[in-house]
């Protein structure tokens, strides 16, 4: 077994790379597993993050492992992932994909969630881009365009009046789902939405370009841009297998339960990004890596 490891963070993304900075800047010997299957790989650009606003997911992952490159305690390995993970006291042993095996001290789970969107076709196709589910990620590329919500009740309502922050025309779609009370469609009247409760057939357009959506009575309605519900599911049983607990948040029922400092209900484990975040963003996710990486090693001194 490849010992010794100080920490291991499972994941490369922007929770992951920033907890491996932070982990390298102490001196800390540490492994990074990236099995890179980042969720946001699909948008064209990460919004809201400054100084690197609009840069590519992909970017901006390749320069953080190029600064993380400078630190010669931490060592990453792409395309790796974890098979089987247990607590071997004082530490943990995970089994990697490739039959080998590590001991660390610590462990960070920082591998993501899987997102997953509606069925609807045509939605995939266009996902990260004029299909979005977060409009302070991807409201303002879509900006003064023709949007809709795909939703109903008091969650869509919510979300269609948000919208019209970014565009004055904007449609509430239910799918056939008729359950708007009269206080919702007050609201949403009031706001300038319109409601179309038709039963939906698919999305419309070239490429990843979306240009209508069209009903199941083949009747269409011109949308440039379009707003989904989300939800986010883990990638593996990996967290389980750890002994941890979860909670649910609005996008999740498998978020990975954490205390302040971002430590699991298992002692030496802790988790950061998407995985426990109850708002996903690149932002969030970096603050959260940075936080549980300096936790991380104040936990190592004083067990020194």
């Amino acid at each position: 077994m490849d010992g010794g490891w100080d920490c291991v963070v499972v994941g490369g993304g922007s929770a992951g790379l920033s907890a491996a900075l932070v982990l390298g800047r102490a001196r800390r010997r540490t492994l990074l597993l990236d099995a890179g299957e980042q969720s946001n790989l699909a948008a064209a650009g990460i919004g809201g993050l400054h100084g690197h606003d609009g840069r590519s997911p992909a970017e901006l992952y390749e320069s953080a492992r190029a600064e993380i490159a400078a630190y010669p305690s931490v060592e990453v390995r792409t395309g790796e992932t974890v098979r089987d993970a247990r607590r071997a006291p004082p530490g943990f042993e995970l089994e990697l994909q490739g039959s080998s095996s590590v001991g660390a001290r610590k462990v960070l789970l920082a591998m993501g969630m899987e997102y997953r969107p509606p069925a609807l076709p045509g939605v995939r196709e266009r996902w990260g881009g004029a299909v979005f589910h977060c409009p302070f990620c991807h409201g303002w590329e879509v900006r003064e365009k023709r949007l809709g919500v795909l939703g109903s009740g008091a969650t869509g309502t919510q979300k269609a009046i948000l919208l019209r922050a970014w565009s004055e025309e904007v449609k509430l779609l239910t799918d056939g789902d008729r359950e708007l009370g009269a206080e919702e469609r007050a609201r949403l009247d009031a706001a300038g939405v319109e409601i179309e409760e038709r039963p939906l057939e698919r999305l419309l357009g070239e490429g990843r370009n979306l240009a209508a959506v069209e009903f199941r009575d083949g009747s269409q309605v011109k949308l440039e841009g379009l707003l989904v519900g989300v939800s986010l599911h883990q990638r593996s049983d990996l967290a389980s297998r750890l002994g941890t607990a979860f909670v649910s948040n609005p996008l999740s029922e498998e978020a990975i339960e954490v205390k302040a400092k971002f430590e699991t209900g298992v002692s030496g484990l802790y988790a950061a990004g998407d995985a426990c975040l109850p708002m996903p963003s690149v932002a969030n996710a970096v603050a959260s890596g940075s936080t549980a990486a300096a936790m991380i090693v104040q936990a190592l001194t004083s067990e020194a």
